[in-house]
């Protein structure tokens, strides 16, 4: 993994740790496992565009500009 795909995993640990949750509660307010979470923060896989928008929408609702993922 080189250049841009490094950034995902590095935003979505930024966006988990400015919203002050664990892997865990962040997996459970977007109705994916703690697994799938852990594995995207590890560059392992990419969240669904609808874990995406699920993660869009926790962003907006806690009043957090969301940066924009890959």
């Amino acid at each position: 993994m080189t250049g841009k795909a490094e950034e995902l995993p590095k935003k979505i640990k930024s966006i988990r740790q400015h919203l002050k949750l664990s892997q865990e509660e962040l997996a459970h307010k977007l109705g994916v496992s703690f697994t799938s979470v852990n594995r995207w923060e590890n560059g392992q896989t990419k969240p669904s565009k609808l874990a995406r928008k699920q993660l869009e929408a926790l962003c907006k609702e806690c009043g957090y500009e969301m940066p924009v993922l890959l």
